[in-house]
């Protein structure tokens, strides 16, 4: 059996507030994978990255907290990290392993620190504990992928000195993505991005999504989810799929390797 290209699969933190939908995605997963060996072809190794802005926010509101972003970047001081850490890999990684299990999925839940996997470093004193992500050591997962688990890495990076750092999810998913040389898809609540006649647009370049955000065809928070994922293509050095975790149906293409939603082109 050939060796299949890893494909990592980024969740926004709104999937936890979807009822059914991480069910729904880990059953997907199950389905999948139950059909290849039936077909008997080798498992697509599969990795999931998540953060959970909704957790963190959740909990820092219940501890009157304030919350401030610089950049679109949680500012993370050293009285936070600890809370902040709690919220990713803790809560939001056990509630997606618990759902994971529930698929009857061999998952494994992890962090980008183990195994020096993912590599991180401090951004900027101003931020504080949040750090930047570049792909390390693919040993560790790869060991994971051939064993059949599911890793599912929250966006908590160690720095070389042992520092605890937040890390942007999308930037997370592109190091990890680069790590195991594998392909990106970024799952939002989106079905991808629409042209001004509500069509989905199925390819998109720089040029396009500028000329269609100077439009106002694509708007508010659509524009933080192209340009994310046109910076991951351009990161990543290869197209990267949005495309929505409530396409149950179409997932299996996803994992198969076939585009859906809209594939967000690398053109640099």
């Amino acid at each position: 059996m050939s060796k299949q290209t890893p494909l990592v699969l980024k969740l926004g933190g709104v999937i936890l507030d979807t009822p059914g939908a991480l069910e729904s995605l880990f059953n997907a997963i199950s389905d999948f994978w139950s059909e290849q060996i039936r077909a008997s072809q080798s498992k697509r190794p599969i990795v999931i990255v998540h953060g959970g802005g909704c957790v963190v926010d959740e909990l820092m509101s219940k501890l009157n907290l304030p919350v401030a972003k610089i950049d679109g970047l949680r500012v993370t001081p050293r009285s936070q990290i600890d809370i902040v850490v709690g919220a990713l890999a803790g809560s939001a990684n056990k509630i997606l392993m618990g759902k994971a299990k529930q698929a009857n999925l061999k998952a494994i839940g992890l962090c980008l620190g183990d195994g020096d996997s993912v590599l991180v470093s401090p951004i900027s004193e101003a931020l504080g504990h949040v750090g930047r992500a570049t792909a390390g050591d693919p040993e560790f997962l790869e060991l994971l992928l051939s064993k059949g688990y599911l890793p599912i890495i929250s966006s908590i990076g160690i720095t070389e000195n042992g520092e605890r750092m937040n890390v942007n999810a999308d930037e997370a998913a592109v190091a990890v993505a680069k790590c195991l040389s594998g392909e990106l898809a970024l799952l939002a609540d989106v079905s991808g991005v629409l042209d001004a006649n509500k069509t989905l647009i199925p390819k998109m370049d720089r040029a396009l999504a500028d000329e269609l955000i100077h439009a106002k065809v694509i708007t508010d928070g659509m524009v933080v989810k192209v340009n994310a994922a046109l910076d991951a293509a351009t990161n990543l050095g290869a197209p990267v799929a949005i495309a929505s975790f409530k396409a149950f149906d179409e997932l299996p293409k996803l994992f198969s390797g076939h585009s859906i939603g809209t594939l967000m082109l690398n053109t640099q």
